[in-house]
């Protein structure tokens, strides 16, 4: 069973996965840098600006986790809405997510590991569902999550009707999040295609350099050659940055 994670925000990489990172992504550099300058006293230097690079693929991570976690709470939404509107209350509840969810996800799942606590929080330590609640939505910072809570834990203060809440709430949370996932959908179709494009500066570049090296020589031998390389690597990463921007869509 994995630990429980402190903040979903922050994704801490493994010994393997930072020497994994920095080992692919500094031969990267280093091969691209080559490639643009045909110098080696460039390339080698420059693989060490992969350590810049650590914080965005930690970024990239956690987002990824995050989202994942977004869908199965949506798993869950269900559960709980099924659970409340056949009368059991919000820990019972919560309980019987644990085995519900645990038929669609592995206990690996980062769903499936909150709700593994949340039930021993809840029958061996008789912890209520509003601190762990609370809890599990501080710690992810997701805005659907907390929403979810907020309502909960405001409609119980108030003496609502928590069945008719969670279900309406359930329902426009279920599809916020399918929206936001046909949104994510489309978009990775297009930054898929940005993606292959951006490479294939460097696809010519290293069929030119293979075929006819001769031909492209003086890119690599004069001063306005190294300026005009200079000026085709920067403007192909601005490319790759403001692709990468604009297809960052959130609902």
């Amino acid at each position: 069973m994995r630990e429980l994670i402190a903040d979903y925000r922050v994704f801490e990489l493994t010994l393997r996965q930072r020497v994994l990172f920095l080992a692919a992504g500094g031969s990267a550099i280093a091969f691209i840098v080559f490639l643009f300058y045909r110098s080696l006293l460039l390339a080698l230097p420059a693989a060490v600006l992969i350590r810049r690079l650590e914080p965005v693929y930690q970024k990239y991570l956690a987002d990824k986790r995050l989202r994942e976690l977004n869908l199965q709470f949506r798993d869950l939404l269900t559960s709980l809405s099924a659970s409340v509107s056949a009368g059991r209350q919000m820990d019972a509840a919560l309980v019987d997510a644990c085995d519900d969810l645990s038929i669609l996800y592995p206990d690996e799942a980062p769903i499936m590991v909150e709700l593994h606590h949340m039930r021993r929080s809840i029958l061996d330590n008789h912890a209520t569902d509003r601190v762990l609640l609370e809890d599990f939505s501080k710690r992810t910072g997701s805005e659907d999550i907390r929403s979810f809570v907020q309502v909960c834990m405001t409609c119980r203060g108030t003496g609502g009707d928590l069945e008719r809440i969670i279900t309406h709430t359930t329902e426009v949370l279920t599809e916020k999040m399918e929206i936001n996932e046909q949104i994510r959908v489309i978009t990775a179709q297009k930054k898929l295609e940005g993606r292959l494009i951006s490479l294939m500066p460097l696809a010519m570049l290293l069929a030119l350099n293979l075929a006819s090296p001769s031909y492209i020589s003086v890119l690599y031998t004069t001063i306005a050659g190294r300026l005009i390389m200079t000026l085709c690597l920067a403007g192909m990463l601005a490319g790759v940055y403001l692709m990468e921007k604009i297809s960052d869509v959130e609902v």
